[in-house]
């Protein structure tokens, strides 16, 4: 640290110890000072007769609050207006903050740098290590005069608005990509006066539920796919792993399948198979075989659509929540152009498909530079290199 003089911290803190009786009559604001510098926040609002613990600790606006437990993780933090009068446990020290030295938004900004954390060195087992109230007076911080903290505070805050700014509008455009790319599935799958409407089971062969086996990580028999192996519309076959079983061709996976999750986080989700190693499907997948009528890339596109996911979203529980099982696969409509219009529609979606995937990865480039700004800022905020 260079820049600035170090302080130890007793010399503008002060602990202060201020414990009420829970009323069971009365409801009480309860904090929490959240890992890695991210501040004081409110915990919940609780009834006095749910809190157990009747004695407990009262913060107060801009007063230093730190984890005696957590304080290793960086709980570290300044009571914001609105947690006035808030409480914590006895758990927690509380220190006033002599304001004539520092300002407690310089000592909040520069506890969300790993500084602080740094340098505590608590005891104790692993599973309760804890710091003592009076070791916090011998951390030492960069401490430059009143108007200096006032225009490092400032420039922070200026700059922390427009990377807040900034991630607002990437969260923005990521919804707004999503609603542009589902808008246009729905588009492209509206029944056309030359169309023809069928069910899967007209087209299909019978949808087929997979093996129920354990995984195993030695080549033992064919690879075993499985939900968890589906990730992003992609399956790393190099990373699924292998199962026992004696008489696979019923259950082996060939180009053109598609499989569907009926059960878990991913339940309607498909996954088009255009080639893979010698495979079997788990239990929790269904597989479906086209035979004639639509092409197997044209019915993949088709189930990405909204228009997919009404059918197979089960209103009926008030859930929903998408339900899959065999008999319902079959069952789903599908609008069916002629072959060349099939292959028009995948042509265009994969294109489009192929620049909302690049805009993504920008976005997620964008993003990861964000996230990392903000520590960049602050590390050389409190160097004096601002």
């Amino acid at each position: 640290m260079s820049g600035y003089p170090l302080v130890p911290m007793g010399k503008f803190l002060r602990e202060r110890k201020e414990f009420i009786t829970i009323d069971d009559m009365e409801t009480y604001k309860r904090a929490k000072v959240q890992w890695y510098g991210k501040g004081t926040i409110l915990r919940d609002k609780v009834a006095g007769i749910d809190i157990k613990t009747k004695q407990q600790q009262v913060i107060r606006t801009n007063e230093f609050v730190v984890a005696e437990i957590d304080a290793k993780d960086g709980s570290f933090g300044v009571t914001p207006e609105e947690l006035d009068g808030a409480i914590v446990s006895s758990h927690y020290f509380v220190y006033e903050i002599d304001q004539n030295l520092c300002l407690p938004s310089y000592l909040e900004w520069y506890v969300r740098t790993n500084n602080l954390q740094a340098v505590v060195k608590a005891q104790g087992s692993t599973n309760y290590s804890a710091i003592r109230s009076y070791t916090v007076y011998d951390y030492e911080i960069p401490l430059p005069s009143l108007d200096e903290q006032r225009r490092i505070v400032s420039y922070i805050e200026s700059l922390a608005k427009c990377v807040n700014e900034a991630q607002s509008l990437r969260q923005v455009a990521a919804i707004e990509t999503n609603a542009y790319l589902l808008s246009a599935y729905h588009q492209v799958f509206q029944l056309k006066e030359n169309w023809a409407v069928a069910k899967i089971g007209d087209f299909c062969d019978n949808p087929q539920y997979g093996y129920t086996e354990s995984a195993k990580s030695e080549p033992v028999g064919p690879k075993f796919l499985r939900i968890t192996d589906i990730q992003d519309g992609k399956v790393n076959w190099n990373s699924v792993p292998y199962c026992e079983c004696p008489e696979p061709g019923k259950y082996l996976l060939k180009p053109n399948d598609i499989v569907f999750a009926r059960t878990g986080a991913t339940t309607g989700k498909s996954f088009l198979i255009r080639e893979c190693p010698e495979s079997v499907f788990a239990s929790y997948l269904i597989r479906l075989r086209v035979l004639h009528t639509v092409t197997p890339d044209y019915l993949y596109a088709f189930f990405q659509s909204p228009d997919y996911w009404q059918q197979v979203t089960d209103e009926k529980k008030g859930t929903g929540q998408p339900n899959v099982n065999g008999q319902k696969l079959i069952n789903i409509r599908v609008p069916v152009p002629p072959l060349d219009e099939q292959r028009r529609i995948v042509a265009y979606l994969d294109g489009l498909q192929s620049k909302v995937n690049a805009l993504r990865e920008l976005q997620s480039a964008s993003g990861e530079e964000l996230s990392v700004l903000m520590p960049s800022i602050l590390d050389k905020a409190f160097k004096g290199e601002l």
